[in-house]
């Protein structure tokens, strides 16, 4: 059982936000460090999002690096900087494209590739059945499992009711399960 009080922030955690803080006040070395701290997180993010366009990533990587550092004085600090510079970047998305669909009626696409799943012809599956799911589920999933983003963080990012992200997280998990039910007793 928890006090319900707030766990003391880490030291990365204050390290990030005086490093924020510089950075809002102007200061290109310490934008040059959160850069460096948070691309590749972005970068493989919307490499998933983008199904394996590393190219169109970039771009929006870039993207979302521009406006966080013409943002960044307004930065009030109310979520953890990541999920703020992930919902950049999937404004800078949602600025090329119409707004990602709430209903599981999205066509099935390429899905994302899994760095942790042991083997290529579990990517394999895996693709496959995330081709299955709606973009929406696809989305939810990723940035709560691939992101590592709370439901409350990804509803954040994605402009969504939490409740929303719950039932989009809960649909693709039941419906990766059934298509990955093969994979349940292999070593």
């Amino acid at each position: 059982m928890t006090s319900g009080v707030p766990a003391a922030p880490t030291e990365a955690a204050l390290q990030e936000a005086r490093l924020v803080s510089r950075a809002a006040a102007g200061d290109r070395t310490a934008f040059a460090a959160l850069v460096q701290a948070h691309q590749g997180y972005l970068r493989k993010l919307l490499g998933r999002v983008c199904r394996g366009d590393q190219g169109r990533a970039d771009d929006l990587a870039q993207e979302a690096f521009v406006r966080a550092w013409r943002a960044l004085p307004k930065f009030r600090g109310e979520s953890r900087f990541r999920t703020w510079l992930t919902r950049l970047a999937y404004s800078a998305l949602s600025a090329e494209r119409p707004a990602l669909p709430l209903a599981d009626d999205a066509p099935p696409e390429l899905g994302a590739h899994s760095d942790f799943a042991p083997g290529a012809d579990w990517r394999i599956d895996l693709d496959r059945a995330m081709a299955e799911l709606s973009e929406a589920q696809r989305h939810a999933l990723l940035l709560c499992y691939g992101a590592d983003l709370s439901h409350a963080e990804a509803a954040q990012v994605l402009g969504w009711p939490l409740g929303t992200v719950k039932t989009q997280v809960l649909r693709a998990k039941a419906k990766l399960r059934e298509q990955l039910q093969a994979w349940e007793n292999t070593p």
